[in-house]
């Protein structure tokens, strides 16, 4: 039987997706005091999707509306996790991913051989129907997923 096992003493990449909400920034916090600890380095993950029905009605003006606030809404999440990273002296790698969330999270995790995932827990109604990312990421990867409340 073959062993499965990417780290060593402890995680030394960790994948953590950031979206601006309370609990992905707590999630982040997490991972950088984590990281500061362990010696390990942080991989940021900002999944921007645009699903078509948020579209639907809105007119020809609702893209470039909603391009110039997810560019707004990237940008800023970039500045606010690098100077978090560099305040708390982690190596912090910042990611966008054009992709479903749980996607963005497995695919970065995989090609940056990640030990583990971080997240914050979700707050939204619709994701007792379609479920959270969490739950998705656990059924979708092979790493711990840990939950941030």
């Amino acid at each position: 039987m073959t062993r499965f096992e990417l780290g060593c003493d402890g995680p030394m990449t960790l994948v953590v997706g950031v979206d601006g909400s309370d609990t992905g920034w707590r999630a982040f916090h997490y991972a950088l005091g984590q990281a500061r600890r362990q010696g390990a380095r942080v991989v940021a993950v900002f999944a921007e999707s645009f699903p078509a029905a948020t579209f639907a009605g809105t007119g020809a003006l609702a893209l470039p509306m909603a391009e110039s606030s997810a560019d707004e809404l990237r940008d800023e999440l970039r500045g606010a996790v690098e100077a978090l990273a560099a305040e708390h002296g982690v190596q912090v790698r910042f990611v966008v991913a054009a992709a479903d969330p749980v996607l963005a999270l497995t695919q970065v995790a995989e090609e940056v051989r990640a030990d583990a995932i971080l997240v914050g827990a979700s707050t939204q109604a619709a994701h007792r129907l379609f479920g959270s990312v969490a739950v998705r990421a656990v059924r979708a990867g092979r790493w711990p997923v840990t939950v941030v409340p």
